[in-house]
Order: C-alpha cells, then sequence, then structure tokens
C-alpha cells in the first residue's frame, strides 16, 4: 500500500500507486478544466503531487503545452534567476562488481580498460581542472569493496579539498557513488561533501533487478532507501534521478516525484538537484538495444514538468545531451550543467589514448569549459562557479527555506557576479572576457540593493588586482 511517510521503499515508491497514476493521467489528458486547475496551482510556485505533474506530461494539447513550458522558464527564473551553476565530473576508479546491463563498468566487460587513480594522479587531474577554471566537482567511482572502498573515496576528498594551485581552488566536492551504509555516510557528511548524488535508475522493482542481474546494486529495496540513510547519517543535501530509456518515462517521472515527496515529508527537506541523464552510446552498450527511448521533444517535457512539480530543486544536465538539447531544454528549468566533461578515469591532465578507453559514456556536447561559458552569456545567462551556501551552512532546510522564499538570489546573484568575474581573470579567452565584462556591468544594476551593490562593485575591483573567494 502507498505511503508516503513509511520508511519502506515499496511502500513510498509503490507500484500499484504509479500504475494508478499513469492511468489517472491517461484518463484526464484532454480535461482542459483540470489541466487548467493544476496550472493555476502550479503558478502559486508551492510545486504539484506526482498524479498533478502526471496529468501535465500526459497532456498533448498544443497549446497548454506551450503554458507548461512558459510557466517552467518563468518558475526557473522566479527561484534561479538567470543564473547556471557550472560544474564537471571526475571519475576515479571504473573498478565495479555489478553486473548493470546498461553500463559499461559491468563486471563481464573485458574491453574496457580498468583504471583506478592515484593520490599522486587525482591530484594532477584536480590541477588541471582547476587551471580550466572549475571550482564545483562530482567525484565518481564504481562500487567495488576491494578497490574502491570508502577509505578510498575519503582519501581523494581530502586530496582534491587540499590543492590550492595559482588562484585555482575547488570549493565543493560531490559525491556520485553506490548505495552504502548511515556509518560511512557519516564519513562523507566528515569530509565535507557537498551533494550526495545517486540515481535510482528505474523505479520499476522488476526492471530494476532484471537490468541488475548480479551485484550489491542487484538489491533495489537497499538501493531505493539510500537517500533516508545518508539524510540519518548527517548529509542534508542530495540529488536524486533516473536513466531515462530504461523504463516507461512516464513511469519513472512518477516514481521519481514520489521520492522527492517521500523526502520532503519524512525529513523536511526534499531533493537538493534532480539529474535527467537518458541511455547514451558506450562501450559495450547499445541504447537501441533499450525499448524506451525518448525523443528530443519528450526529454524537454520531463524537465518543464519537473520544474514546475519541484520547483526549488537544481536540475542538472550532462554533456550525455548535445549541445543543441542543452540549448533547447536549459530554458526549461536546468539550473546546473558541467563543461569540459571528461567521463573516463582522469583525462583531464591527458588525454586518454584510444586503446585505453576507460570512459562510462560518450560524451555528445565535446566544447571546452570556456565554449560553454561564451555560449551561456550569449543566451544571457550568468555562468556561476558559487558554492557559498555549502561553505556558510546554508543547506538542508536552510537552504530550501531560502530558496522556496525566493530570498537565496539576494546571495546567489552577486556570489554568481564574483565568481564570474574570477574565471574572467584568471582562465577566459579574451572575447570570452570582453562578454564577460559587459554581462557583469549590466547585470550589477539588477541587484536591488544599493549597498550589496556597492559592495559587490568593491570586490569585483579587487578580484580584478588579484583577491579571491568573496562570498555573501
Amino acid at each position: 500500500m502507498y505511503d508516503v511517510k513509511s520508511m519502506a521503499a515499496e511502500e513510498f515508491i509503490n507500484d500499484a500507486e504509479i500504475r494508478d497514476t499513469l492511468s489517472f493521467a491517461e484518463a484526464n489528458k484532454n480535461n482542459v478544466e483540470m489541466i487548467d486547475q493544476i496550472l493555476s496551482k502550479a503558478r502559486l510556485r508551492k510545486g504539484l503531487d506526482h498524479r498533478e505533474a502526471s496529468v501535465l506530461l500526459a497532456c498533448e494539447m498544443p497549446d497548454k503545452v506551450e503554458e507548461i513550458y512558459s510557466l517552467a522558464e518563468q518558475i526557473k527564473k522566479d527561484f534561479y534567476g538567470n543564473r547556471i551553476v557550472l560544474f564537471a565530473p571526475l571519475y576515479l576508479s571504473n573498478y565495479c562488481v555489478n553486473g548493470c546491463l546498461y553500463c559499461p563498468y559491468h563486471l563481464k566487460n573485458k574491453h574496457i580498460a580498468r583504471k583506478k587513480l592515484t593520490q599522486e594522479e587525482v591530484r594532477r587531474e584536480v590541477i588541471a581542472l582547476q587551471d580550466m577554471g572549475h571550482k564545483r566537482l562530482a567525484i565518481e567511482a564504481g562500487e567495488d569493496p576491494v578497490n574502491n572502498p570508502i577509505e578510498y573515496i575519503l582519501e581523494c576528498i581530502h586530496t582534491i579539498y587540499s590543492i590550492k594551485h595559482k588562484n585555482g581552488a575547488i570549493r565543493r566536492v560531490n559525491v556520485n557513488i553506490a548505495a552504502t551504509t548511515v556509518e560511512n555516510y557519516r564519513k562523507l557528511h566528515d569530509a565535507g561533501i557537498g551533494t550526495y548524488i545517486l540515481f535510482q535508475e528505474t523505479y520499476n522493482k522488476k526492471s530494476y533487478e532484471e537490468l541488475h542481474p548480479t551485484g550489491p546494486k542487484h538489491d533495489y529495496v537497499y538501493h531505493t532507501e539510500a537517500m533516508d540513510r545518508a539524510m540519518e547519517g548527517g548529509i542534508d543535501d542530495v540529488g536524486l534521478g533516473v536513466l531515462f530509456g530504461l523504463e516507461s518515462y512516464k513511469y519513472e517521472f512518477a516514481g521519481l516525484l514520489m521520492h522527492a515527496e517521500h523526502l520532503e515529508t519524512v525529513h523536511g527537506v526534499g531533493p537538493h538537484t534532480i539529474s535527467v541523464p537518458r541511455v547514451k552510446p558506450a562501450d559495450d552498450i547499445d541504447p537501441e538495444e533499450f525499448h524506451n527511448s525518448l525523443s528530443d521533444d519528450i526529454f524537454c517535457k520531463i524537465a518543464a514538468c519537473i520544474r514546475i512539480a519541484v520547483p526549488y530543486t537544481g536540475m542538472i544536465i550532462s554533456t550525455r545531451e548535445t549541445k543543441e538539447v542543452r540549448d533547447k531544454i536549459i530554458r526549461l528549468g536546468v539550473s546546473q550543467v558541467s563543461g569540459g566533461s571528461k567521463t573516463s578515469v582522469g583525462g583531464y591532465y591527458e588525454p586518454e589514448r584510444e586503446e585505453e578507453n576507460s570512459a562510462q559514456f560518450d560524451v555528445s556536447d565535446t566544447r571546452t569549459l570556456d565554449e560553454v561559458i561564451h555560449w551561456l552569456m550569449t543566451r544571457k545567462y550568468i555562468p556561476s562557479f558559487c558554492t557559498a551556501c555549502y561553505r556558510e551552512g546554508r543547506t538542508g532546510d536552510r537552504f530550501m527555506s531560502l530558496c522556496k522564499s525566493g530570498q537565496i538570489q539576494n546571495c546567489c546573484h552577486p556570489n554568481a557576479l564574483m565568481t564570474l568575474k574570477e574565471y574572467l581573470v584568471d582562465y577566459a579567452a579574451e572575447d570570452t572576457k570582453e562578454l564577460g565584462e559587459r554581462l557583469i556591468q549590466k547585470e550589477i544594476e539588477n541587484i536591488p540593493s544599493e549597498q550589496v551593490r556597492r559592495i559587490v562593485t568593491e570586490r569585483l575591483a579587487l578580484i580584478e588586482k588579484g583577491e579571491r573567494d568573496f562570498r555573501f
């Protein structure tokens, strides 16, 4: 039986409830009166439940779909302004004992080169990332208790935070590793991580178990209840996601929102981020073998409906997607993008040779970080490297209360401008710097507080002179 307050995976993500939701959505996808009521509720910026949002996702009336897109775009602006946060993934190891059918790291894949970074190699990769301009990383590793124990992950985090090269520094390390114990989550929390990210892959239990036939990840319940253990371990910023294409997108969408509702109800804090990856080509992986692929238009509609349903959450789109898709989807709710990414183990310090391919998936958007930043600014977005909330203790319910009230923009907008200025001074190509300086001068005028405008102007001048790491 469905129970959003339950701590049992098969009750807060309940198959019967999802199927009833999909039937309800299908029956009402042309119900103009209901859709208008749902959109009216969504305009209050308080979110929607999984049933209401599923009706919007099912709706195919062109005029209403346009309303959905317009509302998603406005809600994104209301909560996150025109800022886009930049990050990069850093793969530490692709050793893995699981048998996931959609991932080239699966144990039986003998084609892929197996690699694990030493601490010296981590140091070299981080310096290369700092020299690109990155301030925020998402570290990734396969599940292997021998090669990638929690002690190795913790050592890597310590190494990453310890490196200060020239004006560079990694100020936030997010962690995407396998479901683990409360004790290990406490260790990650004590190590100073930002967000703990774990993709559910699919919320359909039967499909999940078929897609994960061997290894510890086969345990659907343990995996699905991981975020509750993370919260118990003190991590109050968690990131959800599914791998679209493994199961019906409507099923996954409903399950994803039910998970968000569960976290909000039980812990008082919904997901800090939601990621929307799709199955992509990789070594030993052909996306055509999965029969639930979705079009770019449906993919964009999913993003818009997530933004409306969970207005406070950050939404992430990676370089799995092409620059054309990222250009289209970013206005519909995305607040974080990766740039200049490598999905190999390492690969930033020294490009990987083709015969040593260790990548988890093929990168579709191959632009450099500077090219991504330039593109964002031509679209009137502010590229942001801000990590201030995490370092000022504005996490979990403290971040959410500020975000839901809209007050977070009093911090985020000026912080975005100051971190962009750092990038322009230290790393940008000349044309990017010129474009960025014009954008900063224009955006200073959009800071409502005269006092904050004055402080930002003073700090921008100090950054030009060599000082770094100002924040509100």
